[in-house]
């Protein structure tokens, strides 16, 4: 636990389809974020069925852990069973009632998208009815502007000794609406009211790759007794992608127990972290081929590495185009990958990623190249080359092409992803040697 945290916050996701696991919940995370970048601490993030029950027991829980602030997202809108305004109003204690100008406002957003789609024919009592339902706030209760039909409402804290009701920020789902929306929400008196109290925080990430978490762990528990004030600084890593990422959230009065982190970090760990400012390997690649121009050679990626490349606004300043030569015939007549060459070493072997990578430079005009061959899984593989052995090439104009061979772990979706990460990091090496 952070020292000096003292505004908690709790998020229930509302949505069946999000409980069955129909859609991925994109809010939670996104409102999570939000709150942690503003020094609001997020206990919990729950998600329940568009049942008023179930949401008002997910209510209950997070009053009863004294959080400061409870966001909702999802259940708004014209229709019977969008129900959490009514639902978290029941909750509070707080009649609804018909903000005639909010009504008025929600009434002209719905005409105008009537007009824009040719759709005038619907019945106007049923848009009048739910024109009004969106419209209807609880008593003492703040309306934040829609992006979309649906408002927000923002809803003061109860302070009761016995039975303290926090305040809740009443979101709609639609992740495009509710990022909309944010900024309209903290501005709300209930909300700014709420967080009042946090603490001023900082966040930063450094990044490493090839690192094991367990020898990360090693290192944090060897130098933890070395930097003084190590117990305020939150430290969370994770493996993604084939990295690990470690995130620390501090009071801003500990830089200097962080700055002592990431120097023993650094000491340690230094030929494997490749970033500490955050930056991620695609915004260094970005940089690192500014004034060049790449191709990619993928088999068993498929264009994901051209995926990532061209992931970001720019790309098309660097990133020519790429081939996926999955079939061996394709490898020799788009890339000129000798037949005998794939006779001999096989299609998953180094002189073939090789080839692949220079036939990318020439076929395509660039001056970087980069290539995958290699066994996905789950079948195709053989003793000599199990599932998850993937061969890399990467060929610069001017230099010997490199080469690596490695055995990835992971089922087929986790073994082309790591591919694509080690044939960035193979790549940005590459290119930091040209100095």
């Amino acid at each position: 636990m952070l020292g000096g945290v003292n505004v908690r916050a709790g998020i229930v996701v509302t949505g069946t389809e999000v409980l069955s696991g129909r859609i991925a919940d994109q809010n939670g995370p996104w409102v999570s974020q939000r709150l942690l970048e503003l020094g609001v601490d997020v206990a919990h993030i729950t998600v329940c069925g568009d049942r008023p029950e179930d949401l008002a027991a997910q209510l209950r829980f997070l009053a009863g852990e004294r959080v400061s602030l409870i966001v909702t997202t999802g259940g708004l809108g014209p229709t019977a069973d969008d129900l959490t305004v009514e639902t978290v109003a029941d909750f509070c204690g707080r009649p609804l009632h018909v903000d005639p100008q909010l009504e008025a406002r929600i009434g002209e957003i719905v005409a105008r998208w009537q007009r824009a789609r040719g759709t005038g024919g619907l019945d106007p009592e049923a848009t009048r009815a739910g024109t009004r339902k969106q419209a209807l706030v609880p008593e003492g209760a703040q309306s934040i502007p829609p992006v979309g039909t649906a408002p927000g409402v923002a809803i003061p804290a109860v302070a009761d000794a016995d039975a303290p009701v926090p305040a809740i920020l009443i979101l709609p789902g639609p992740p495009r609406e509710l990022q909309g929306m944010w900024d309209g929400a903290l501005a709300a008196d209930p909300v700014a009211a709420a967080i009042a109290g946090r603490t001023e925080h900082r966040q930063e990430t450094i990044r490493a790759f090839g690192l094991p978490e367990s020898e990360l762990a090693a290192t944090l528990r060897a130098i933890e007794r070395q930097i003084p004030g190590f117990d305020d600084l939150e430290i969370t890593t994770c493996l993604r992608r084939g990295e690990v990422e470690i995130v620390t959230r501090f009071p801003a009065t500990a830089a200097d127990s962080y700055t002592s982190l990431a120097q023993a970090l650094l000491s340690h760990h230094d030929t494997q972290i490749f970033s500490t400012d955050g930056a991620t390997i695609d915004d260094q690649i970005a940089g690192l081929l500014q004034g060049r121009l790449i191709a990619t050679a993928e088999s068993c990626t498929g264009g994901l590495i051209a995926a990532r490349l061209t992931d970001r606004p720019g790309s098309s300043d660097y990133v020519l185009g790429g081939a996926v030569p999955y079939a061996n015939s394709v490898k020799s007549g788009v890339l000129d990958v000798p037949d005998t060459m794939i006779a001999e070493f096989g299609a998953v072997s180094e002189p073939v990623a090789a080839a692949m990578a220079e036939g990318a430079l020439a076929r395509f005009g660039a001056d970087t190249a980069v290539s995958t061959s290699g066994v996905a899984g789950p079948g195709g593989g053989s003793p000599e080359k199990p599932v998850g052995t993937v061969c890399f090439g990467v060929a610069i104009a001017g230099r010997e092409t490199l080469t690596r061979t490695l055995h990835l772990p992971g089922d087929r979706a986790a073994v082309r992803e790591r591919s694509v990460t080690v044939s960035l990091h193979l790549l940005a090496r590459e290119l930091r040697r040209l100095g």
